[in-house]
């Protein structure tokens, strides 16, 4: 897969469908990579007219991988943000380099979890380069909303695995934990999904700065008031890594509906594809 230079970070990427087609860019949450968007979603949308873009952040996947400590979470926690290498507004950053060095102008941006994060400050911060914006999973950054439950949050600072195995059991038991009860994913294949991304990167600490940005980053919330093209919040009930109640509140500082999914959780369950692909499609063709 290619590599772009894009704020001063190299980010792997690979796309789908015809390029002369309007952009599209998905974005993807914390310490997961672009593969966890499946080819035959990102070719759904593609199918329905788009150039779709995917691409593992900065500190993730096979682009670079900073060089620097984590920061403390004790240090964090009591207010401390000196140690945070960057913030959400760089991840922004990295996502316009990645649209200068493709050549797009401008872009559809779709981000899920902390890639919804990334897509709400982009529209924040490059509002001249969004035709539309699509807000999976995610929060708005105000501490009163979407909070992970507690036994989520012990699995999240829980230590880094090890080895693979680890690795894997560590994945299994969180993705049990988020993912969406309503449609389950067998423990064969998510065992090996998890192994799949572990051999093809595995970047314990990379994930440590990338959730150190998300608590140091700043809420976004009266901001968001001021994004102005046509916008869509996606949701499940039952997510459990990042409150409903985020989607909720990022849907209203939008001035949008969100769509709730009854009985989804923190994950891309084939079932729903069909679902997230049709809202995804609908928001992107309002700007015409």
């Amino acid at each position: 897969m290619p590599k772009a230079t894009a704020n001063g970070v190299e980010l792997e990427y690979d796309t789908f469908g015809d390029p002369s087609a309007p952009p599209l860019v998905l974005i993807m949450g914390l310490s997961t990579q672009m593969t966890a968007w499946p080819e035959p979603f990102c070719q759904s949308i593609a199918d329905a007219g788009f150039h779709v873009v995917r691409f593992d952040n900065r500190d993730c996947g096979l682009s670079t991988i900073l060089d620097v400590p984590p920061p403390s979470f004790g240090d964090l926690l009591a207010g401390d943000t000196s140690g945070v290498p960057y913030l959400m507004s760089d991840l922004a950053d990295d996502v316009a380099g990645l649209l200068d060095a493709l050549g797009f102008p401008d872009a559809h941006i779709v981000g899920l979890s902390m890639g919804g994060m990334i897509a709400q400050q982009f529209a924040i911060d490059h509002p001249g380069r969004l035709r539309t914006l699509c807000s999976i999973m995610s929060t708005t950054g105000a501490p009163d909303v979407g909070q992970p439950a507690a036994e989520v949050l012990m699995i999240l600072l829980s230590p880094a695995a090890t080895n693979r195995e680890e690795a894997v059991d560590r994945g299994q038991k969180m993705f049990e934990t988020v993912g969406s009860p309503a449609y389950p994913t067998p423990t064969e294949d998510l065992r090996a999904r998890i192994g799949e991304a572990y051999d093809r990167s595995f970047t314990p600490e990379g994930s440590a700065r990338q959730l150190a940005c998300i608590v140091a980053s700043p809420d976004r919330t009266a901001a968001l008031s001021a994004v102005n093209v046509p916008s869509a919040v996606i949701h499940g009930d039952a997510d459990k890594l990042v409150d409903v109640s985020g989607g909720r509140a990022t849907a209203a500082a939008l001035g949008v509906s969100p769509l709730i999914i009854p009985g989804a959780g923190h994950d891309l369950p084939e079932e729903l594809w069909p679902t997230y692909v049709e809202a995804i499609v609908a928001n992107a063709q309002k700007a015409g």
